[in-house]
């Protein structure tokens, strides 16, 4: 089986605009992406536009909401066409059940209702148009929804239907005490600046933006407001934004270049499985993955520079003193080259959707909560079967190097020396090893997948289940996941 077929079936992946068409004959590039790159680039210029002309200082809040909803209505119409109409169904159910349900159940009927529409519209497009097309389409934007929705519903549940001493410190500042109204709702989850890409973000954070209190908000959370002098003017998004263009640029030049080079298809080929070696494998795969990063470090920076060009994503003050703009960043990516563990790296790779799986799953399921993470990560991802053998596979490294970790790290920490042998080697394990997840998540189907870790040995999953079967786990491990409350500080005061 093919891994990215390419496609002549026009009819479905067309399924937007066709102006751009002989641009994407031109240049080589699937419609659907020349769209995609020609609605963001578009956005950035509104976004500028937005934060200039339509100050939230001389612009009413509702003015800039109606704006920034037309116009990512738009997009999405361009970009999807009639399949856009999927995004509108789900954003009106949700809103119903918004209203009529008591904020005891609001947060699991939103989730149910939105994380089924997006598996069964996952299913339809893969298994009733064609299995294997990996296209830049609607379900993109519907997982970016389905995140936003979930997540106002369990902050509105938060706000409205639980104790403030019940609540983590986040759980309260992001808590919605008021539920919005059908304009701010329709703002929040279809606005111009993350309907195509996302991020997702948090409710409160993008109504301060709208009501320009955003910026004066993270000032003050860090008490930073009081040190500026009364003629300083706002901190200007716009160095941030220039670099993060710069960075979209290069990932571009080498998602056009390394992509090319390196074809994933030939993780599937006969000769690649039955005739090189175990190390030649190894090497590989490893640049596969590397290979692959570059279109979602374009994606997503690109992504987070339209938001910051419309003045949203300011996160405060760095220890030294210089604004940041980072608050709605998806990736950090010198940290994910460089990570020395599997925490590390998944900890910098797409950040707002792990913060999302955090604040709808990981705090509040009372079992095991990094299997139904990963679980809930693979369902929302869609359903592929190499999607589910990824994040299976992540469960059983991830608790394997914590167990290394606690077992094996002090040892290495008594000079500068062994601390940097033991960095060297970590690194190269967690690099080889997140190759090696990540795979199936590459190859989709189950056949190629498990001829890959067959000819591998499955030698990842073999030393994960070896060393948790005879390393002992580290102690508390699982309580120290849950979020501290007031009423938990209270209890621990008592005792």
């Amino acid at each position: 089986m093919a891994v990215e077929p390419q496609s002549t079936n026009l009819s479905y992946r067309t399924t937007g605009s066709t102006c751009l068409y002989p641009l994407s004959q031109l240049l080589g590039i699937p419609l659907d992406q020349v769209n995609f790159v020609a609605c963001q680039l578009f956005a950035l210029g509104a976004a500028f536009w937005f934060r200039i002309y339509l100050t939230p200082f001389k612009t009413n809040s509702k003015i800039r909401h109606a704006f920034a909803t037309l116009l990512g209505i738009y997009f999405s119409i361009f970009c999807f066409g009639w399949y856009s109409i999927h995004l509108f169904v789900l954003v009106l159910m949700c809103y119903g059940i918004m209203v009529t349900t008591s904020v005891t159940n609001v947060h699991r009927y939103s989730f149910f209702v939105a994380m089924g529409y997006l598996t069964i519209c996952h299913i339809s497009r893969i298994y009733i148009f064609h299995y294997g097309i990996l296209t830049t389409d609607f379900s993109g934007p519907l997982m970016i929804v389905t995140q936003k929705i979930t997540t106002l519903a369990f902050q509105v549940h938060d706000g409205l239907g639980r104790k403030a001493e019940d609540l983590s410190a986040e759980q309260q500042r992001l808590a919605v005490k008021v539920k919005p109204s059908f304009l701010e709702y329709l703002s929040y989850l279809l606005n111009f600046m993350s309907v195509i890409a996302g991020p997702c973000n948090n409710f409160t954070d993008y109504v301060a933006f709208i009501e320009g209190r955003h910026v004066q908000m993270k000032l003050l959370e860090v008490n930073w407001k009081q040190r500026l002098p009364p003629s300083c003017p706002e901190p200007s998004p716009t160095g941030a934004v220039i670099r993060k263009l710069c960075v979209t640029l290069v990932s571009l030049l080498l998602f056009l270049t390394l992509t090319k080079t390196f074809p994933v298809t030939c993780l599937t080929e006969e000769w690649f499985i039955h005739e090189t070696n175990f190390w030649t494998q190894l090497c590989y795969l490893y640049i596969v993955t590397q290979a692959s990063k570059p279109k979602y470090y374009f994606a997503w920076t690109l992504a987070d520079a339209v938001n910051n060009a419309a003045g949203f994503g300011f996160s405060g003050v760095d220890k030294n003193g210089n604004f940041c703009w980072d608050l709605l960043s998806n990736l950090n990516i010198w940290k994910i080259e460089t990570a020395t563990s599997f925490k590390m790296y998944l900890a910098n790779w797409n950040i707002q959707t792990a913060a999302w799986l955090k604040c709808v799953c990981y705090e509040r399921v009372p079992w095991y909560p990094t299997v139904l993470t990963f679980i809930l990560s693979a369902l929302w991802h869609g359903v592929y079967p190499g999607y589910y053998f990824t994040f299976l596979t992540g469960v059983l490294v991830t608790l394997a190097a914590r167990t290394v970790r606690s077992n094996c790290r002090h040892y290495f920490l008594s000079s500068q020396a062994t601390k940097g042998i033991y960095d060297v080697v970590t690194w190269a394990v967690t690099q080889l090893a997140v190759s090696y997840t990540v795979a199936p998540f590459i190859l989709l189907a189950v056949e190629p997948t498990i001829s890959l870790y067959k000819s591998m040995y499955f030698y990842l999953h073999i030393i994960s289940l070896l060393i948790i079967l005879f390393l002992p786990a580290k102690p508390q491990a699982h309580t120290q996941r849950h979020p501290q409350t007031l009423n938990s500080v209270n209890k621990e005061k008592t005792y």
